[in-house]
């Protein structure tokens, strides 16, 4: 409804309801003093943070503080962005706690969308993981036929195996190999430690032992850690990214105008474009993945 209409329905409202004589100068400043009301509630809106949950990797890779200032130059739009596991990231938007989220676990966003939660999903990227490990790599991974005979020789050898056990992307993905061979790793060997990729790195590099990361975190840190790149470019190791807005119907006062600017951004040419020259040491990190805007 225009605000015309909106004022000529209130005015008649408030002439024909009011059991006292009005006049028409207080008529009037009670109108204009519920536009002010209404439209300085539509700017708040406007105005508000777009609440963005994103996984840990693409924080830790840099990826992210390159990525927003250009989208908010471009919207005028101010990104309020938490950095979580993926597992965590869809529960946030369950709850309506976000407005957009930017995660990689296909199966688990499928279901999301399915469930209600989630609308206007879109692919944004790729990159892929790596297993890295010891520099004597006493596992022999170096070595392996494939991603599951990698695992294997680490799982056989009984050799410190870091994971990040916290329901992120990259963990559902490091169970979903495992299980693929028929593995539930347990044991001394294998340390959960709950933590995001950057710190899981780390904490591999001090026990000299092995782990899987994604490409960007692991390019981020390498130079200054022990540990080695050992396996890679094998495509159970291939890593999609998603774009997926908290469903309006679900939440009416989630940001969903902010969320669909900023999918219609990232999945533009121009930020596909912003994704595909990200380097760290001169390597490309992502893929671009999208091939137009949703519609």
């Amino acid at each position: 409804m225009n605000i015309r209409r909106r004022r000529g329905r209130l005015a008649k409202l408030v002439a024909t309801d009011c059991r006292l004589p009005v006049s028409r100068d207080l008529i009037r400043k009670s109108l204009s003093a519920l536009l002010i009301l209404l439209l300085t509630a539509s700017t708040a809106a406007a105005d508000a943070p777009l609440r963005l949950a994103t996984t840990t990797t693409t924080v830790a890779s840099g990826l992210m503080d390159y990525l927003l200032p250009k989208f908010t130059a471009a919207t005028g739009i101010v990104v309020q962005m938490t950095q979580v596991g993926t597992g965590q990231a869809l529960r946030l938007g369950e709850n309506g706690d976000v407005d957009v989220l930017i995660v990689h676990a296909r199966d688990a966003e499928d279901a999301f969308v399915a469930a209600g939660y989630g609308v206007d999903r879109a692919d944004v990227m790729v990159n892929d993981f790596v297993i890295t490990g010891p520099a004597d790599d006493p596992a022999q991974v170096a070595g392996a036929a494939d991603t599951a005979d990698a695992l294997r020789r680490i799982a056989d050898a009984a050799y410190p195996f870091v994971s990040r056990g916290d329901d992120s992307g990259t963990h559902r993905r490091e169970r979903k190999l495992w299980r693929k061979i028929g593995l539930t790793p347990r044991g001394g060997w294998y340390r959960e430690v709950g933590l995001g990729m950057g710190r899981t790195l780390i904490i591999a590099d001090q026990m000299n032992a092995y782990t899987m990361s994604d490409r960007g975190t692991w390019l981020a840190l390498r130079d200054r850690l022990q540990i080695r790149l050992l396996y890679e470019a094998d495509p159970p190791l291939l890593n999609p990214y998603g774009i997926i807005a908290v469903n309006p119907a679900r939440y009416a006062d989630v940001n969903y105008a902010a969320a669909r600017k900023l999918i219609e951004w990232i999945t533009s040419p121009a930020a596909q474009q912003a994704i595909a020259e990200f380097r760290i040491g001169g390597r490309s990190l992502f893929d671009p993945a999208s091939k137009s805007p949703p519609s």
